[in-house]
């Protein structure tokens, strides 16, 4: 199918049109656990919206592709994290102090973060599905690289979820269709994927929202709207109280709740997901894109857009040293991300029109797979990447590496913590990427300090083929007797024979003097 400049334009000001609305309409209510009776904006906003991170996180991100592109990735994204994103609060402040340390996503999503579950990421997914509409498996990849800056499991399946759906939205404006592709995109046994099929199964046995709810918060309890108030003063009973930071499969719930209730009224959809209570900003906002994409920004209800008077306000980028440019309102961002799409997609599926660009759009919204031939037969010209399916199984303690003859993932395999004089495993896998199709023969010397074993030695030779689907895999062993550090860096320098190019990955490991938590 053939996305026209026209229709591809119209859709994607929806996107960020709906995605300010719900933003601003859900933010006064937010964290908060109630049934609310929102039937409009609560604010006055006189023509100037107030701030909401829901959308301004991802300008950072759109500046990150116009400099780089398609090569965007995690680390990419958690130089820019570091660099411009203010919140020290929750995931936000636990993945931004992980980078600080050394920690490489996924760990930096991972390590030390309760909050690795929650919502701040699946409210950046609406970039990734305008960059590549109609391309649900080009947009999920990037918002796996997105999401394991700052989370991981339930929060990234959450991101993950949402991409696909809203990419595939630029083709398909069918809810359940929709909602089948987003879980076709995500692992089959987790909270994000509980949650939608309990609203679902709640919606066709005939219960109304409330009681949706209702289930959904049994199901899979959250924590967002217990922040505020305290336990005794909570008013719904009934609702157990959940894992503090385990947000985002409720909070995905509620989306599916005001969508399936609101029957394809923008505003009724929204006020029901805000109504809901928790996450209100988050909901509201992610719902509102979605129904923005399918509708276009030309039939969304005048009522809901007019107040908002298409304008972007920030609270959660630092641009005191400049290096960013923001885009002011919805129009401009919507130009600026049409303006990237051609050197995105490539021109494999954008066509470069007299009067814009047209998007061939992908014809099976299913994830690509790597079982279409056999292992090990002739790898020329196949996919070769790791497919989203197995990025998810790596993480989160498996790093990925890209380079331009080949793929290094360098596997943890547990959490990066070393006690002294029990060795710990680390683990090394090699693929060759496709894009120069070469057999390769790599030496990998290992540096690491003086006091610190490495089995079976300090060097490797590696035979990476070009067939398909193959991977080499290297185990090694590390053992310390006594910390002279607070942490230990073990340097992988990886050369090829016959190229000029050298690449080096760092792994970092840090002294475990940990004792099990006490409650206070």
């Amino acid at each position: 199918m053939e996305l026209e400049y026209n229709i591809l334009r119209d859709k994607i000001l929806g996107c960020w049109t709906g995605k300010n609305v719900g933003g601003v309409l859900g933010a006064p209510l937010e964290g908060y656990r109630a049934v609310n009776d929102v039937k409009f904006y609560l604010q006055d906003l006189k023509g100037n919206p107030p701030a909401n991170d829901d959308l301004d996180l991802q300008l950072v991100w759109l500046n990150a592709v116009e400099r780089y592109g398609r090569s965007v990735d995690a680390q990419i994204l958690g130089e820019y994290w570091i660099s411009y994103i203010v919140p020290e609060w929750a995931e936000y402040g636990a993945g931004k102090h992980n980078l600080q340390a050394g920690f490489t996503p996924p760990l930096s999503g991972y390590l030390d973060n309760p909050y690795r579950d929650s919502c701040g990421c699946f409210i950046r997914s609406e970039i990734w599905a305008c960059l590549a509409p109609g391309h649900p498996d080009v947009a999920t990849r990037y918002a796996y690289e997105d999401g394991i800056v700052d989370h991981s499991s339930d929060g990234l399946f959450a991101e993950i979820f949402c991409t696909a759906l809203q990419s595939s939205a630029f083709v398909e404006s069918d809810s359940r269709k929709l909602i089948e592709i987003g879980l076709s995109y995500i692992p089959e046994n987790n909270g994000v994927c509980k949650a939608v099929k309990t609203v679902c199964e709640a919606y066709d046995n005939g219960d109304d929202w409330k009681t949706a709810r209702k289930k959904l918060f049994n199901a899979v309890p959250g924590t967002f709207g217990e922040q505020i108030t305290p336990i005794k003063d909570i008013a719904d009973k009934e609702t157990p109280l959940g894992k503090p930071g385990w947000d985002a499969p409720s909070n995905i719930g509620i989306i599916i709740i005001g969508w399936l209730y609101g029957e394809g009224d923008f505003g009724k959809s929204l006020c029901i997901a805000v109504n809901c209570g928790e996450d209100t900003d988050c909901t509201a906002a992610t719902l509102g894109a979605i129904m923005g994409i399918i509708h276009g920004a030309s039939k969304l209800p005048q009522k809901w857009v007019e107040p908002t008077c298409d304008i972007i306000n920030t609270i959660c980028i630092n641009n005191l040293s400049g290096g960013l440019w923001i885009p002011k309102t919805c129009t401009e961002l919507t130009d600026r991300v049409l303006g990237v799409i051609p050197a995105f997609l490539g021109p494999r599926w954008c066509n470069c029109l007299d009067d814009g660009i047209s998007v061939e759009t992908q014809a099976d919204m299913s994830p690509v797979r790597n079982d279409e031939f056999q292992t090990g037969i002739n790898g020329l010209g196949k996919f070769s990447d790791y497919t989203l399916p197995e990025l998810q199984k790596l993480q989160p303690f498996a790093v990925q590496y890209k380079f331009p003859a080949f793929d290094v993932v360098l596997d943890y395999t547990e959490e990066p913590y070393l006690k002294a004089s029990e060795p710990r495993k680390l683990k090394l896998i090699f693929k060759n990427n496709g894009l120069l199709r070469q057999t390769l023969w790599l030496d990998v010397k290992i540096h690491a300090p003086e006091n610190v074993q490495i089995k079976p030695g300090k060097s490797l030779n590696v035979h990476v083929t070009n067939l398909y689907n193959v991977r080499n895999e290297y185990e090694i062993e590390v053992l310390i007797e006594n910390f002279t550090e607070p942490r230990i860096d073990i340097i992988f320098d990886i050369s090829s024979k016959g190229r000029h190019t050298s690449h080096c990955i760092k792994a970092t490991l840090i002294p475990d003097f940990r004792v099990d938590n006490v409650p206070f």
